[in-house]
């Protein structure tokens, strides 16, 4: 009987902003190259028979039809910025699809933020057909249903801020520090993805640089950068100076683990 195998879907790999930007005449804003295109991030890891969505940006319900996905079984939060979580009222399908409410996790801030955006899911007369969510904070290492899951703590600039271990997967995105003892979490982990924004300095974004010297600690098997700006330069080009186990990620990537 064969394995079934882990996987993620890079559903989005782009900033805030996305890329291209409104307005922008930047050349990697207007390249014809697909992976130059990133919609938001955000990722879908399939594990043990669960599909766990990270993060659910503004673009979810684009990433979900282009992907031709149609199940959500839980959602991990990094954090409450509105391009992580801007479109959880589009999970509502799926709950029409399945009857059920869908577990999301995440530290007690973000989801009492949440709950506040959110305010209409969660009131006591509720109209008909608003998003059904069942929320649980995150303190230590949980399971869902037989996937155990690891958090890995990390800042975005001055906000603490959750990345997350999965089986052989470590996913980590707008981190700017890590302090070592999270480090120790994911060393040597078959597949690391982390964030790496542009060349210059940013106030809470991995630079590319920064992002190479967490990867040379860590030592993945692989690793794959996310949260790209189109500062960064075209996909193509930075491709070609990456170290030979260091790839950029792109909207639609399937990576198995």
């Amino acid at each position: 009987m064969e394995v079934e195998k882990s996987k993620i879907t890079f559903l989005g790999t782009g900033t805030s902003q996305g890329v291209p930007v409104i307005g922008s005449n930047d050349a990697v804003c207007l390249s014809s190259n697909p992976k130059d295109k990133r919609l938001r991030t955000s990722a879908m890891v399939h594990h043990k028979s669960l599909d766990m969505l990270i993060d659910c940006g503004t673009d979810f319900r684009q990433q979900m039809l282009r992907e031709n996905m149609s199940n959500v079984d839980a959602v991990l939060l990094t954090h409450e910025h509105a391009d992580h979580v801007g479109g959880l009222d589009d999970l509502r399908p799926i709950n029409f699809i399945t009857g059920e409410n869908i577990a999301v996790y995440g530290l007690s801030r973000v989801l009492e933020d949440i709950k506040r955006r959110y305010s209409y899911a969660f009131a006591e007369t509720k109209y008909p057909g608003v998003p059904g969510l069942e929320l649980y904070p995150v303190r230590d290492n949980f399971k869902i249903r037989e996937v155990s899951i690891e958090p890995i703590h990390v800042m975005h600039g001055k906000l603490p801020i959750l990345g997350y271990k999965i089986g052989k997967l470590s996913y980590i995105t707008d981190a700017s520090y890590i302090v070592e003892e999270e480090i120790e979490k994911i060393k040597y982990s078959e597949i690391l993805v982390i964030n790496a924004l542009r060349i210059k300095p940013h106030i809470s974004h991995f630079t590319l640089a920064q992002a190479l010297e967490l990867i040379e600690k860590a030592r993945p098997g692989r690793a794959f950068l996310t949260h790209i700006s189109y500062h960064l330069g075209f996909h193509d080009e930075v491709q070609k100076i990456l170290p030979e186990n260091v790839f950029l990620a792109y909207d639609g990537l399937v990576v198995e683990f």
